[in-house]
């Protein structure tokens, strides 16, 4: 399947760092959880497709949930366990791919988090069915919530990782979708898919859900995260409480690297 092999080889080797970004990107970890934490209660059932090492499967077996973690990664699949051991909680956990999700019984679950498949299927139909496959798996009424990379992020990685890409030929014409308003799929940390703000609810139009919230997940903190991680709790806190406050405004989508859909299952 497009994509899958390589996706998979990647996460396979990148386990440890995986488990470690979201300590370097607190903000998104953080307002994440704050939006998890406005629905999901103990006892819930939640499926966390493509969880990797685990970070939201632990956080919320630790509140007491019931989480399967689904992962196209074996390694990541195992290091989870792991961590679920050391911390003396419960999860189960399988390796799948998010577009054939046969191996998990339909309508059991309470909640379908899905951060992490739409950052890799470069075709439409892919994250179609992807969408399909998760939307089976609710219960009636269940909600799910769909993370995406913004087409901007590739923009900022460029930028970041070497400014003279735009001198290439090929690397100019991707920087140039943005003036186009286009969605990217390429090379990027694998093979990637990256959304423009304008075209995340249009997509969901496909699908039975009432949209609850469209938000960016760094809120207006993204380009400046490394000035704020290291202060004070409570200078972090007070910043992230502001942000909040804000981060699903439309106005501040563009400024996002990761947006997320939270929408709740109509039939």
């Amino acid at each position: 399947m497009e994509s899958g092999e390589t996706v998979r080889k990647f996460y396979d080797e990148t386990v440890k760092d995986e488990w470690e970004r979201l300590d370097r990107h607190k903000v998104e970890f953080e307002i994440t959880k704050r939006y998890l934490n406005r629905y999901i209660k103990p006892k819930d059932k939640v499926l966390d497709l493509g969880g990797g090492p685990g970070k939201y499967s632990l956080y919320l077996a630790n509140l007491g949930c019931d989480v399967t973690l689904a992962d196209l990664s074996d390694k990541n699949v195992a290091f989870a366990l792991n961590k679920a051991n050391e911390q003396g909680v419960t999860i189960k956990g399988l390796q799948v791919d998010g577009r054939d999700l046969s191996a998990i019984r339909d309508g059991q679950f309470d909640y379908v988090l899905c951060m992490g498949p739409m950052y890799h299927l470069k075709s439409e139909e892919d994250r179609a069915k992807t969408i399909r496959e998760c939307l089976k798996k609710l219960k009636p009424n269940g909600i799910i919530f769909v993370a995406f990379i913004s087409s901007y992020s590739f923009v900022w990685d460029y930028l970041i990782r070497n400014p003279d890409f735009i001198l290439n030929s090929d690397r100019k014409s991707e920087l140039n979708k943005i003036v186009d308003g286009k969605d990217f799929a390429g090379e990027g940390f694998s093979d990637n898919f990256y959304i423009s703000p304008k075209n995340v609810l249009p997509f969901f139009i496909q699908f039975n859900l009432e949209k609850l919230h469209l938000l960016n997940n760094e809120s207006f903190l993204y380009l400046r995260e490394p000035e704020l991680i290291g202060r004070k709790p409570e200078v972090i806190n007070a910043w992230l409480d502001l942000a909040e406050q804000v981060c699903g405004r439309e106005d501040l989508l563009s400024m996002a690297e990761h947006l997320m859909y939270i929408g709740r299952k109509t039939e």
